[in-house]
Order: C-alpha cells, then structure tokens, then sequence
C-alpha cells in the first residue's frame, strides 16, 4: 500500500512539472505596467523543448488557478475573460540559446485597448491585476501555458523604459510625407524624433545614415537593441555613423530629440538617402530580464521596428518631376533616372517609394515587349539590386517598372515604365 502511495505521488509531482521538454517558467514573473496606454516589456521564457514552438499570447483578467504560474493542456484563463490578443505585427518572440541554454525571448507589448478594458475592471472593483500568457506546444500536441502579472500602475517611473511611438521629421514638415526632396544646392533642414515611452532612465543611442549604393536595412536591423534575443545584439548592421546622443527620460512620457547638425549628414551623391535611429540598451531595475546564464538589459525595448527619415538629393530638375509624380499619387519611382545608362560591370540597384497599401511589390524589366527579370520585394525596402546575369543584356534598350500588390497579390498601383541601358 506504501509502494502505491508512493507511486501515486511520483506520478503527480511528473504531471505538475508538465511534459518532458517543455518551457518551465519565465522572467519576470510580474511587471509594472501603464493603466492608459501601450506599455512593453522585455520577458525570457526557459527551457523551450527542441519540439516545442510557440503559439499565440493573449491578457485575460482572472485565472482559474491563481496559484499556479504554469499550467498543462488547459487554458488557465476563466472563460469569458479573455482581453486581447497579442497583434501579429508585435510579436517579435524568437529562440535564445546564450550558454548552451533553450530560451525564448518575447517582446509583450499591451495595446492600449487592453489596459484600458484591464483599468475598467480594476474601477468595478478588481485587485488592479491581470495576466498575459503565453501558449507553447510539442509536436506531439501537448499544450504549455505559461503567464505573466501585470501589474497596473502609472507610467511613470516605476515601469520599465520602453518607446511607444516614434515619429521622425523635417523641421517645418507634419511628418506625413514619406520622402522628402532635396535640391543638391540647398541645405538640409534641421530634424528630430518626436517620443512617446512609459516609464524613465537612459535614452543612449547613434544616428546613422544609408547611403546610395548602402545596402538596404532590414527589419531585424532597426528594432532597437533592447528589442533583440542577448546574443543577437551587435550584430545589427552598422552604417554612416552621424552622432551619437546620450540623454536621461524623465516620467513624462514624451520627449523631442533632437537630431544632429544637418552639415554633419554626408550627400556626396545623389539618390535616396535614409537617417536612422538606433537605441542601445540601457540598464533598467523595472524591467531587465534574468535569462539564466545572466541579466539581459531591457531599457529602449520597443514592440516595433524604428522609422527611418527618406530623402532624395538630386538636381533641381530631379527633385520637381519627383515631387509632381508623388503628388499624383502614383507609385514613383526613384534611380535610376530615364534612359540612365548603367555600367555593366557594377551593380545595379533600382528605387522606389513605397505606398502604405502595399502587401509586395514586383519589380519588372523588360527588353521590347518581353520580360527579362522580375523580382518580388518585401515592403520597407523600396529598393533590389538585380542579379549579375541580367547584365548580359548590355547595350540593349531596357525599361522598368514597379508594380504595388495586395495580400491577394493583385495589382493596386504600378508605376510608369522607365528606360535604361546597361553599358559594357
């Protein structure tokens, strides 16, 4: 009877402790968080299994077991008060693996709406709590929850520093733009960052500028650091460093940073150009993360990659046809210019400006009435550099175009054709 007992009990203490190879906790376990508006934080999940990927993430203001932090196979959450789902386009949560260890890092970013239905809770007479949990599951279909404490608080101070909106602009200009032109004999306006964050600390960072010819930023390239896994960070890649800023965040909740002297950004060519922000990593008490193998900073996480300032430098002419074609609200093309001829034996690289709308766009070259080469391109490039063999078509008359399509991959908006040659 003993041996069964002890049995029983084994089998219990296995079954609590969830499926082999399952994510066995997170960090932090509880947060600060804005009761008004958007707030993020940097969290580190343990021990995720070979097989075992992540799901969806959703806030719910009351749990079934309030003393169990993980949970197997059952939605921890009381039905019906689920409140939001973690948006597709802020889930940033990739594999860590720092000293050997299987981790997750996840970017939670609370919308607006959801602290504000959590608040509303709180006033009919709730503890001020709720719960964000995050769903992970085996290939063999075992489900792990995993959740979080939000604490509501203000957001101030005792939140962890993270940017909810940034906005950079031309002095002068409502920012709504997205490309401004400038005459090769005329200065360049001064700029800023117009900041929104939750919580105080250091702001540290550089701004840097992509050049004609720079290869394009990626995505991953303009998360701030904060926003990245621990052995990811540094390897962003680098481009003309401007200045660098270095500034303390009061608890207010907005700042204007201003940007460098606009003598110290180099146009040395004429093309488009784009200004960075990149945010390091700070030290932040409210909101660092323990992965294991150590503490990650946290202070500048964002749930987004940062905006990038667009300019074109071009000859006065240039820079009015532009304009004129921005204007009509047709898709514009940028470089090369009509009937450029482009030196075969380097790369050649064509440019665009991109419309909001846009799930793909397709850039097309022709040779007469037949098509030489087509690329599709991800939104946020605005630029491809063709292949090598393309250049076989030297000393032929070429033209290009770019064509705008939806998530259906039909056509919304497409460009006038272009002529080129390329020149051996």
């Amino acid at each position: 009877m003993r041996r069964f007992l002890r049995g029983l009990l084994l089998l219990a203490l296995l079954a609590s402790a969830g499926p082999a190879g399952a994510v066995s906790g997170v960090n932090p376990t509880g947060v600060n968080v804005s009761h008004t508006g958007v707030s993020t934080v940097f969290l580190t999940f343990f021990d995720l299994g070979q097989d075992e990927r992540v799901s969806d993430g959703f806030w719910c203001d009351e749990l079934l077991d309030p003393t169990s932090p993980i949970v197997t196979s059952v939605n921890p959450c009381r039905p019906g008060t689920i409140l939001g789902f973690l948006p597709a386009r802020n889930n940033l949560a990739g594999r860590s693996g720092t000293a050997g260890l299987s981790n997750l890092t996840d970017i939670m970013t609370i919308p607006a709406s959801v602290s504000r239905r959590a608040f509303q809770t709180g006033l009919a007479g709730g503890d001020g709590k709720f719960f964000y949990v995050r769903r992970f599951i085996a290939a063999n279909g075992a489900e792990t929850y995993v959740r979080v404490t939000c604490r509501l608080a203000g957001g101030g101070a005792r939140v962890p520093l993270a940017l909810t909106d940034v906005r950079i602009r031309f002095e002068g200009e409502d920012g709504n733009q997205p490309v401004s032109f400038i005459s090769r004999d005329a200065p360049l306006p001064s700029f800023a960052a117009e900041i929104r964050y939750n919580g105080s600390g250091r702001l540290k960072g550089r701004w840097e500028v992509v050049q004609p010819g720079d290869p394009e930023p990626s995505p991953a390239d303009l998360l701030t650091e904060a926003s990245l896994p621990a052995e990811q960070r540094g390897m962003q890649r680098r481009y003309t460093l401007i200045d660098r800023f270095d500034v303390n965040l009061p608890p207010t909740g907005s700042y204007t940073l201003a940007g460098p002297k606009p003598s110290q950004v180099p146009r040395n060519a004429n093309g488009p150009y784009k200004i960075l922000l990149r945010v390091e990593a700070t030290n932040d008490r409210e909101g660092n993360s323990s992965t294991g193998a150590g503490v990650v900073s946290s202070g500048g996480v964002a749930g987004f990659p940062m905006p990038t300032l667009i300019f074109f430098v071009g000859s006065p002419e240039e820079t009015a046809v532009l304009r004129r074609e921005l204007a009509g609200q047709a898709l514009t093309l940028m470089l090369p210019q009509a009937d450029a001829r482009i030196p075969a034996d380097r790369p050649a690289s064509f440019s665009w400006i991109d419309i909001g709308s846009a799930a793909l766009y397709r850039l097309e070259i022709n040779a007469a009435e037949k098509r030489v080469f087509a690329a599709l391109v991800e939104p946020g490039a605005g630029s491809y550099t063709i292949p090598p063999w393309v250049r076989d078509k030297a000393n032929e008359p070429l033209r290009w175009r770019v064509v705008a399509l939806d998530d259906n991959g039909q056509a919304i908006a497409e460009s006038k054709w272009r002529g080129f040659q390329l020149t051996k």
